[in-house]
């Protein structure tokens, strides 16, 4: 299997390949659309990689997480490696959800402390047109994939293993 420099340069080069022609067909670099995009490839890449369910090894990306990468242990020890976080549909939006409750927490957290201080705190989320979230989302995606292709999980994998004969 590769290892996690690898996978991250497999990731760069088809996202550069993908830039390239994207602005060779008249693609305006300054869209929202693409900004949406690239950032969340990139973020799947590097910080949300499908090997977190190593986390109690010290993978490339919960180290990128600096002290924070403590907060992906539980991922590690929820999911054995290659089983569920290492799936076509799921496998990403596990890494999502794992990181929506963390941040939900943190807001909670914070909220309570502004509450006791007796500061104002609301929550921010950026407001993109659901456009841009759907650009965010395939990038996301698309990164988790080219990851799960490299290490030869292809989306009929599951499949194979259900149609197989025990």
């Amino acid at each position: 299997m590769p290892s996690g420099r690898v996978h991250e340069a497999i990731n760069l080069t088809v996202l550069g390949g993908g830039a390239a022609a994207y602005l060779a067909q008249g693609g305006s670099a300054e869209a929202p659309e693409a900004l949406a995009f690239a950032l969340a490839y990139l973020a799947g890449t590097f910080l949300l990689s499908p090997d977190l369910d190593l986390a109690d090894k010290g993978v490339r990306a919960q180290r990128r997480w600096g002290v924070l990468g403590v907060l992906w242990k539980p991922y590690g020890w929820l999911f054995r490696h290659r089983g569920l976080s290492h799936t076509w549909v799921l496998g990403p939006l596990t890494r999502l959800g794992y990181l929506l409750g963390l941040l939900w927490g943190l807001g909670a957290l914070l909220q309570g402390l502004a509450l006791s201080l007796g500061v104002g705190f609301a929550p921010w989320l950026p407001s993109w047109p659901k456009e841009v979230w759907g650009y965010a989302l395939l990038g996301y995606y698309l990164s988790q994939w080219l990851h799960l292709v490299a290490d030869g999980i292809w989306p009929d994998h599951d499949l194979k293993r259900l149609r197989r004969p025990r």
